[in-house]
């Protein structure tokens, strides 16, 4: 399909000032991370309650979850810059993220049911695929759909997250209800229902995405490869991940070395071609990306004991007034929902007026505000008293620190990568982005293993157990928030966001720069 132009009248359809395709990403993506919260908002219950796994075994498995679905965007974002393009990835994706969740309702008879227990792997390994083909190439066509030096970018990005977050309140209330009221697979059968409804309006949607996100090389994907086309061979190699995850699930210390032993090779692999293959620039804004994705990790390390340490938490110590725990799984939602729009205001008005802080110091700000929010919950359950149940105010107010802390590090993480990566490698930071919250979501596991690591010795010495763990790391997050707002400027330097360009200009720029320097063109910058 042919880029449209200024004269293209597909090009002026806007709503709220940003393109018809920013909303039609924005449902698709909604009805996805229904049916992704929906689920994990019943997941620590189904491990713990269903299957019969220890509070430890289970917080270890959360994270192997957690930490593949995020992993699995590198090969996803790979194949769908190289040939696939990414909305063929994200409509793939989708189709397997569908069954799997239908998957889901398959429950067995619990604990002693090992026939319905490797069903339950097999649906964990279908979304895990599923996500990883979804997830990064999304969010990179809601980059494409606008120039890099756009102001509208960080405030689209906002709008999508909006959207992520609405999906995410509307099925943890629904699915965490019907899951702890009527029985899992009722719970587990609605998500699989948003995620279908997610496929449809992305294809329904297609036209309105302006021929973004298609294949670098449509022509390559007809031709044969070993016989079969390549596009259906990209296909197959997505089945063949579904049932290498299904063996590697089970597993989650191999998950563990697994995280090691790759982060080092494609953080290496990212370095080294920023240093053999980018200009000074260019090379600079990688080098300051990497610095915000290797900080990220502690972030969703500590974050994400949302769905797991958190989520037992509020069902045991906290008052819920007799409210299914994991219904409280939307507060964070429903915050996005209330707080994004003021965000994005907030930072197009301080960038208006030159005052906005850079991203490297929203990061900052973002983890002083996730070690409030845990310290917060352990001063309200100590002023309660170990033996009485926690207010379920402190609940709200940790999941408000963290919900602020997220909106200065997520969207504007997202957005960063996107602006600071050069075109050709876009999904692959995207999918780096994506590896640092697998990491963080498998550190998150280790922390709430740690939190149930003394459950036998009663419920009381329980709860002291996860209240000095999360005193720790509520100290642990201010001290590194504080770390970085000091070194910020020297982040914000490296971006060059005085001389960024937009792809048309860059491209023509790095191709001259380059040849001057008897470099490969190919090897640079080339519009998607």
């Amino acid at each position: 399909m042919a880029p449209t132009t200024a004269a293209d009248p597909r090009a002026e359809r806007t709503f709220l000032g940003h393109p018809l395709g920013l909303f039609i990403l924005f449902f698709a993506e909604m009805w996805e991370r229904f049916s992704y919260y929906g689920m994990r908002a019943l997941l620590i219950f189904y491990l713990t309650q269903h299957w019969l796994f220890s509070d430890e075994k289970s917080g270890v498995i959360y994270g192997a979850y957690t930490a593949l679905v995020y992993i699995t965007p590198v090969l996803g974002g790979y194949l769908a810059d190289r040939y696939l393009g990414q909305r063929k990835a994200v409509l793939y994706g989708a189709v397997l993220l569908t069954f799997g969740h239908f998957l889901m309702g398959f429950e067995g008879d619990g604990g002693t049911d090992s026939g319905a227990l490797n069903i339950f792997w097999l649906a964990l390994s279908f979304i895990i695929v599923g996500s990883g083909f979804l997830k990064a190439n999304i969010s990179v066509i809601v980059g494409q759909l606008y120039p890099r030096t756009d102001v509208r970018r960080d405030g689209a990005y906002t709008i999508f997250y909006m959207g992520i977050n609405l999906g995410a309140f509307l099925g943890s209330l629904l699915c965490g209800y019907l899951g702890q009221t009527y029985g899992w697979s009722y719970g587990f059968g609605a998500a699989g229902v948003g995620m279908l409804l997610g496929l449809i309006v992305f294809v329904i949607g297609k036209p309105l995405l302006m021929g973004k996100g298609e294949a670098p090389d449509a022509a390559a994907l007809r031709r044969p490869v070993v016989g079969i086309k390549l596009e259906w061979l990209l296909y197959l190699i997505g089945i063949v991940a579904v049932i290498g995850i299904w063996q590697l699930i089970q597993y989650q210390d191999v998950v563990g070395w697994l995280l090691m032993v790759a982060g080092a090779i494609l953080v290496g692999y990212v370095l080294l071609t920023a240093v053999t293959k980018l200009d000074r620039e260019a090379r600079d804004r990688i080098f300051a990306a990497m610095f915000l994705i290797l900080g990220s990790i502690l972030f969703w390390a500590l974050f994400e004991q949302a769905g797991s340490s958190l989520n037992l938490f509020t069902d045991r110590y906290v008052d819920r007034a007799g409210v299914p725990a994991s219904m409280f799984q939307s507060i964070n939602a429903m915050y996005i929902v209330l707080l994004a729009p003021v965000f994005a205001a907030v930072w197009t008005l301080l960038g208006r007026r030159g005052l906005e802080p850079s991203a490297p110091a929203k990061f900052g700000l973002a983890m002083l505000q996730l070690g409030l929010g845990f310290l917060v919950l352990v001063w309200g359950s100590q002023a309660a008293g170990m033996e009485n149940l926690t207010p379920v105010l402190f609940i709200f107010l940790i999941y408000l620190l963290h919900t602020t802390g997220e909106l200065c590090l997520s969207p504007v993480g997202l957005s960063a990568m996107n602006r600071l990566a050069p075109a050709h490698m876009a999904s692959l930071i995207m999918g780096t982005w994506f590896f640092a919250s697998a990491t963080g979501n498998f550190a998150a596991g280790l922390i709430a293993a740690a939190t149930g690591s003394e459950a036998a010795a009663g419920e009381g010495a329980n709860k002291a157990v996860v209240l000095d763990v999360y005193s720790t790391v509520g100290w642990v997050a201010i001290g590194f928030g504080v770390a970085v707002l000091v070194i910020s400027p020297i982040i914000k330097k490296l971006m060059h966001l005085d001389t960024l360009k937009d792809d048309e200009l860059a491209g023509q720029a790095e191709l001259a720069e380059n040849q001057g320097a008897g470099m490969r063109p190919d090897l640079e910058t080339k519009p998607n």
